[in-house]
């Protein structure tokens, strides 16, 4: 039996899934000629936590029993996302070194998003 997935989860899915094609094609055919190898290793290192992190957004709305943990996971995957994708994005573009800053907060979001989804898979006996 498919569980009910909330409004903003289903928004939130759809909208990283397509703009993690979104920015992959961009990077692939408008800046391919237009940024130097190491900003391009930059923007496809953005490109790749971000499919990923769609892909384990979706993986936990699917598989992960309704619940706080599954809520937690959800938002720090997202946010993490916004920060280390975005940051890393926005480096690839020419942004100042500063905004460098940005990236570890993202990582960290993805590994409580990690260990959160574990929580939430964690076996209990009053399931």
């Amino acid at each position: 039996m498919r569980q009910h997935v909330p409004a903003w989860q289903a928004v939130w899915l759809a909208a990283l899934g397509a703009s993690a094609v979104i920015c992959g094609a961009f990077g692939a055919h408008a800046l391919a000629h237009s940024l130097d190898a190491r900003q391009m290793q930059v923007w496809h290192t953005s490109v790749d936590y971000h499919f990923w992190h769609a892909l384990a957004f979706a993986l936990a709305v699917v598989a992960a029993p309704v619940g706080r943990a599954r809520s937690v996971c959800l938002v720090a995957f997202a946010f993490g996302v916004l920060a280390f994708s975005g940051s890393l994005y926005a480096l690839a573009l020419g942004a100042p070194r500063w905004v460098g800053i940005i990236t570890p907060f993202g990582g960290t979001a993805f590994i409580v998003g990690w260990i959160a989804f574990g929580v939430a898979m964690w076996p209990r006996r009053d399931r």
